[in-house]
C-alpha cells in the first residue's frame, strides 16, 4: 500500500499542473490575465517538481511521462492560446483586416497546436537530455503571459496592432519546433569556464526581475534565446 501511494505522488503533482492550467484557461477567457498568469506560474512550479520527485523517489514511469506531456499541453499550450484569443479583442486592427476581425483571434490557437507538436517531438528526441532544441513550452508560455500582463498598455495602444500580434504568434510557433540549440540550466560543476553563459544568464535575469517587474519574464525569455544564438555562433568559430 505504501509503495502504491509513493508511486502516485509524482502523478498527483502532474495533475496539479493540469488543474492549474485549467484554472488559467478559465481566467483567460474571463479576461483575467493576471489570474491566468499566476496559475500558469503555479503550473510551471508543479511541472518542475513532478519530474524531480519521480527521480528522487525512483518511480519514473511511461505513464508519468505521457501524463506530464498532456498536462503541459493544457498549461503551456491551451492557456496562453486562451489569453491571446481574448486579448485580440483589445488590440487595434488595420483597416484591411477589419472584414475578418471576428476570425483572426482563432489564430491564437496555433500556439496550442505547435506546443503539442513540440512536446511530442521532445518525447522522441534523444538529443535533448542536456540541452533543448527549440524553445521549451514553459518558456514560450511565460513569455506570452508576461508580455500580456506587463505590457498591456503598449500592446493596446496605437503603436501596436493585430498584424504585429499575428506575426509574433507565427514566430513563436516556429521557435517551438525550430532546430535551434538552446542551453539548459543544468550545472555539472560550478566553474566559471564551463558555465560562463549560464552565469551570465542568471545574473542578467536577476537585473531584469529587479527593474522590469511582471514584464521581466518576456525580457528574460527573449534574452535566453539571443544568448543561446550568440553562444552557438561563438562555439562554431
Amino acid at each position: 500500500m505504501a509503495n502504491f501511494i509513493v508511486r502516485q505522488i509524482p502523478n498527483s503533482i502532474t495533475c496539479c499542473n493540469l488543474i492549474s492550467g485549467c484554472i488559467a484557461i478559465h481566467a483567460a477567457f474571463q479576461g483575467n490575465y493576471y489570474g491566468a498568469f499566476i496559475f500558469i506560474i503555479i503550473g510551471a512550479v508543479f511541472d518542475f517538481f513532478d519530474g524531480m520527485t519521480a527521480r528522487l523517489l525512483k518511480v519514473s514511469s511511461p505513464i508519468g511521462k505521457e501524463l506530464d506531456s498532456l498536462a503541459d499541453v493544457v498549461t503551456f499550450g491551451v492557456a496562453p492560446s486562451a489569453m491571446l484569443f481574448h486579448f485580440f479583442n483589445l488590440v487595434s486592427y488595420p483597416e484591411f483586416l477589419e472584414p475578418i476581425k471576428h476570425i483572426i483571434p482563432y489564430s491564437a490557437f496555433l500556439i496550442a497546436a505547435f506546443s503539442a507538436l513540440r512536446l511530442a517531438k521532445f518525447n522522441l528526441d534523444t538529443r535533448q537530455t542536456s540541452s533543448f532544441i527549440g524553445v521549451p513550452t514553459p518558456a514560450n508560455t511565460l513569455f506570452w503571459a508576461s508580455i500580456i500582463v506587463g505590457y498591456q498598455d503598449f500592446l493596446t495602444s496605437d503603436c501596436f496592432n493585430a498584424l504585429y500580434l499575428i506575426a509574433a504568434i507565427l514566430l513563436s510557433c516556429y521557435l517551438l519546433i525550430a532546430e535551434l540549440p538552446l542551453f539548459a540550466l543544468k550545472f555539472k560543476n560550478w566553474s566559471w569556464k564551463d558555465n560562463k553563459i549560464k552565469y551570465i544568464f542568471v545574473l542578467s535575469s536577476i537585473i531584469f526581475i529587479v527593474f522590469l517587474g511582471v514584464g521581466c519574464f518576456a525580457a528574460i525569455i527573449a534574452w535566453y534565446i539571443l544568448l543561446s544564438l550568440l553562444a552557438n555562433k561563438c562555439s562554431s568559430h
